[in-house]
């Protein structure tokens, strides 16, 4: 039998579900999500500290100018400039981006000495200036980057054992009057850096072997060098390459053995014409980059390892005898004559533009033994060009500033040059050297199993 509930116990049940319904619609408020606690302090925390400005670097760019050959050999008068702009990266800072106080309120410690390099490399401790056939101050690419991109830098020249002695001929591979020519050269290259606030040290052995002793002895981080053209130079490289990957420092090649930079060529040294013919046409109206002013001041050496300069070897310590004065017939020995080194080439380049200025015609000259036309002319600049004490680039430069007063009106007319002076002739033996060093740079590089590497002759200006 059913029974309607009380008025007393329909109230207490309408009660009830009120409560439950509050309790399942409203949080209590005795315990707040952790959640909502940390983020809330995370937020008055972080508010209680203004964020200062972070300080931003200022860009700067630099001017380089390019100088550009004529497409005929003798119209050395309608060489032009022209300049382009090229950005500089701003020297990169050894903050994190996670510092912004200290950026924008820096200490004297942050501040660059006037000393330190800039740019991307800037963090070099110390780098081995490797010296091989550029023995000169003036246009030369690997002191400068040197310079400017470490802290220090050690200048190095070895005698290679490998180079002296006979070949498999049976010839000498140095003669001693080579020998003596690079003997002087070495010399007056150290002259050059010590005046310079540097110096350089000498060695005998081999480059695999002692640059990576010296690399060990100051810590260095990197080996600058120019590359070479020959098939024992580039081997030398390869020995040099694997050698110091081992050790961890960093091979860094230039090119600054001929007039035309190879980066610059309008094809790949694979595809290079094998006649000059063909070079000639391919490479005429490109441009010849600007030399490189000799610095004034050039960063010391390392102070870890304490190296010693070495002293300059004898031609008894490379295992040659003195070349005699005179010929077998009596007559002075050219070669005996000239003296090596970058102060001697630069003299003799001016003495050379001042005569073809004063008489253009290489004709009218006597046969008198004090002058640089001689009764077989020639410039006899060839030894400081093949010993890198003289740029092709900075003669250039050099005997087209004279240009204007050295060429004749027939040269101006494009007329042959033999006629003319001997400065047309000299530029146009440059463009034949060129042609020489880069052919031997193609077939010198050329891997075929079985076959012998070809060498070619690098004619009158080697």
């Amino acid at each position: 039998m059913e029974t309607d509930p009380s008025p007393l116990q329909s109230q207490t049940l309408d009660s009830s579900e009120e409560q439950q319904k509050e309790i399942t619609s409203s949080p209590s408020k005795s315990s707040p999500p952790i959640a909502s606690l940390s983020l809330s302090l995370s937020t008055n925390l972080l508010l209680s500290k203004p964020t200062p400005p972070v300080a931003t670097a200022q860009p700067f760019a630099a001017l380089s100018s390019r100088l550009k050959i004529p497409t005929q050999i003798f119209s050395l008068t309608r060489l032009s400039f022209s300049a382009s702009s090229v950005s500089t990266p701003a020297r990169p800072s050894n903050l994190s981006s996670s510092t912004p106080a200290l950026l924008s309120s820096p200490s004297p410690f942050l501040r660059r000495r006037p000393a330190d390099p800039s740019g991307g490399a800037a963090a070099r401790r110390c780098t081995l200036l490797w010296f091989r056939c550029d023995l000169r101050t003036h246009d030369n690419e690997a002191l400068t980057a040197a310079s400017n991109e470490s802290l220090s830098i050690l200048p190095v020249y070895l005698f290679d054992p490998r180079d002296y002695g006979k070949s498999s001929s049976g010839f000498d591979k140095t003669g001693p009057y080579r020998a003596t020519f690079l003997l002087q050269s070495v010399a007056d290259l150290r002259r050059s850096l010590r005046a310079r606030g540097s110096d350089l040290v000498v060695r005998i052995g081999r480059p695999e072997s002692v640059l990576v002793e010296l690399a060990r002895s100051v810590g260095a981080d990197a080996v600058y060098m120019h590359r070479e053209v020959s098939h024992e130079e580039a081997r030398t490289e390869e020995r040099l390459e694997k050698a110091m990957e081992s050790e961890g420092v960093e091979v860094k090649y230039f090119w600054g053995s001929t007039l035309y930079h190879i980066d610059d060529l309008p094809f790949e040294l694979e595809q290079m014409p094998s006649n000059y013919g063909g070079f000639r046409e391919k490479v005429q109206g490109l441009n010849v980059r600007k030399t490189i002013e000799a610095l004034d001041q050039i960063k010391g050496l390392p102070s870890r390892g304490d190296v010693e300069p070495g002293e300059i070897p004898t031609l008894m310590d490379l295992g040659l005898n003195p070349a005699p004065a005179v010929t077998q017939d009596g007559k002075p020995a050219v070669s005996a004559s000239l003296a090596g080194g970058e102060t001697e080439a630069l003299e003799r380049l001016r003495k050379f533009a001042v005569e073809c200025c004063a008489q253009p015609n290489k004709g009218f000259r006597n046969g008198a033994q004090d002058s640089i036309y001689g009764a077989n002319f020639s410039c006899k600049i060839s030894p400081w060009l093949a010993m890198g004490c003289l740029s092709p680039r900075f003669m250039y430069e050099e005997l087209k500033k004279t240009a204007n007063r050295a060429i004749s009106s027939k040269t101006q007319k494009n007329v042959d040059a033999s006629g003319g002076s001997g400065m047309n002739w000299l530029m146009f033996e440059l463009l034949w050297r060129d042609f020489f060093r880069f052919i031997t740079k193609k077939y010198s590089t050329k891997r075929k199993v079985g076959a012998e590497p070809v060498t070619a002759c690098t004619g009158t200006l080697s």
